[in-house]
């Protein structure tokens, strides 16, 4: 990743296949686009078509999520070796996926597992993140996960490791701004706290997406528009950053394109202090179905959400 295509994108949106219609034919103005790696790097048919003829006129970014580089089990040298074909076929600007681990042991749990942050934990990620940049050639840009509940081993907060993680391996970082208040929420922390101390420098690409409050917890749905106080964070950590390519990801009950457009349009209006009032930003969160299953957490662990384990 060069210094120029690292440069900011403007506004993007995460590739859907409930838009495909709508984008082959109406092109829309929209400034970029974030694939999900593993939907396009092992098919073909519509949706190669579709990404490559959108990396015509678009750039491109790619997003993963079964890197898992926290995982014990050895690198897929094969999903690897697939990943950096997809990113050379779509000229894309960068190659994205989480600070996680997904299975372990050869099972893939279909899910963004946080880690426990300790020495132990950043030497076996950075060691991890040197084989991933080899391979691809090119820096990985690795994003904070939303989490629930902190581990006893931690003993780093996210934005020291993360800081740490970028000194040792000279990665770059996707900061996703409505994990930030997800997290924080869930283990009573400061967000505010934390973007002061997030290693901004570092920081190629924001996130911004929409939750469901549970009350006594919060949950990363992407499924509703982004909250006044994730749209707060955003404007604090676009400043801080100096300004960096911002995506709206939008996964369930997903609108048509044109409202998602317009939920991401008002990233402009945040930037320049014009999008104050909780009428602009979108209604208050309400309690709803959730995307990610909490349900399986038995009532008193469920109840000790927000105290470390």
């Amino acid at each position: 990743m060069s210094s120029d295509s690292a440069a900011n994108l403007g506004l993007g949106l995460g590739l859907r296949n409930v838009h495909f219609d709508y984008l082959l034919k109406h092109r829309p103005k929209v400034d970029w686009f974030e694939a999900i790696s593993e939907n396009f790097m092992d098919s073909g048919g519509r949706p190669r078509y579709v990404l490559d003829t959108l990396a015509e006129q678009y750039p491109i970014v790619l997003h993963g999520v079964s890197m898992s580089i926290g995982s014990t089990d050895p690198l897929d040298m094969g999903y690897l070796t697939r990943l950096k074909a997809l990113a050379d076929g779509v000229g894309a600007r960068w190659i994205s996926d989480h600070l996680c681990w997904t299975g372990v042991n050869g099972m893939n749990s279909h899910d963004l597992l946080p880690l426990p942050l300790n020495e132990a934990t950043l030497a076996h990620v950075a060691s991890r993140v040197e084989m991933v940049q080899q391979q691809l050639q090119q820096p990985l840009v690795l994003e904070n996960p939303s989490s629930y509940l902190r581990f006893e081993q931690s003993d780093m907060d996210e934005p020291t490791f993360l800081s740490e993680l970028v000194a040792r391996t000279g990665c770059r970082l996707l900061l996703d701004v409505n994990n930030v208040y997800v997290s924080c929420f869930n283990q009573e922390a400061d967000p505010y706290d934390y973007l002061r101390r997030f290693p901004m420098a570092a920081v190629v690409q924001f996130h911004l997406a929409g939750h469901s409050h549970c009350g006594t917890h919060i949950v990363d749905t992407h499924d509703r528009p982004v909250a006044a106080e994730v749209w707060r964070l955003y404007q604090l950590a676009y400043e801080a950053s100096g300004g960096a390519s911002t995506l709206l990801e939008w996964d369930g009950n997903i609108p048509a394109l044109p409202d998602c457009l317009a939920e991401l349009n008002k990233a402009k209006l945040c930037v320049t202090g014009l999008l104050e009032t909780a009428s602009a930003i979108g209604a208050p969160p309400q309690r709803s179905a959730v995307s990610t299953p909490v349900e399986f957490l038995v009532p008193d662990v469920r109840a000790q959400t927000r105290e470390s384990v």
